[in-house]
């Protein structure tokens, strides 16, 4: 279940006059279940999924990253809340800002609710309450069941269903990895933000000369 407020944490690590993160205000009640999988190349490169539930992105840190191998158990580590806009983001988090380095979306789709208790399904925000959530996957990577389950208050696991599209071996590399938004590798989509950056400062600095003309 969500908070009055779900993005209070998500904005208090944040100054946005200082990173390109969308602040989460402009809303989405579209209703449809989607998911993103993010590389983030920070202090430590992980992957970041995370699921639409209840107006925001449910977010867990997965250091090695989601397998399609039923045999994995792969560490979830639950992070804050997410704004729905945050499944497009794509860019290089400042130096000085929480969560610092480059972030590419490595996946994303749409994900149905196959939670079930005694023949009934289980509403997906309540069955991630109880610690134990099923779904189904149909991103552009990752297909099939997957089940995310609390094994103590702040560590979960996410194993692949063994289903048709379970496969061996299962675990992304990420030095290869590439956007499935724009195809480019984290090394490019940093070297575009430097050239961003370049690019900006030297507009900055042509107004400023302009000015004293």
């Amino acid at each position: 279940m969500t908070s009055r407020n779900p993005l209070a944490e998500y904005r208090r690590k944040r100054d946005f006059s200082r990173t390109s993160e969308p602040r989460g205000d402009q809303g989405d009640e579209s209703g449809e279940g989607r998911f993103v999988v993010q590389l983030h190349d920070a202090s430590t490169r992980h992957f970041d999924f995370r699921l639409e539930v209840d107006g925001v992105l449910k977010s867990w840190a997965i250091p090695k990253g989601p397998s399609t191998d039923p045999h994995d158990k792969r560490l979830a580590v639950p992070t804050e809340d997410h704004p729905l806009e945050y499944r497009d983001f794509e860019g290089v988090i400042g130096d000085d800002q929480y969560g610092a380095g480059t972030v590419l979306v490595w996946d994303s789709g749409t994900y149905r609710n196959m939670s079930e208790r005694h023949g009934k399904q289980v509403p997906f925000a309540k069955a991630l309450a109880d610690g134990h959530a099923s779904f189904w996957l149909d991103g552009r990577k990752l297909h099939g069941g997957f089940a995310l389950t609390r094994i103590r208050s702040e560590a979960w696991l996410l194993v692949k269903k063994d289903d048709q599209h379970a496969s061996r071996p299962g675990t992304p590399e990420p030095s290869r990895a590439k956007s499935v938004r724009t195809h480019r590798t984290l090394k490019q989509v940093a070297a575009d933000a430097r050239a961003g950056r370049k690019g900006r400062r030297r507009t900055d600095d042509a107004h400023r000369h302009g000015s004293r003309s």
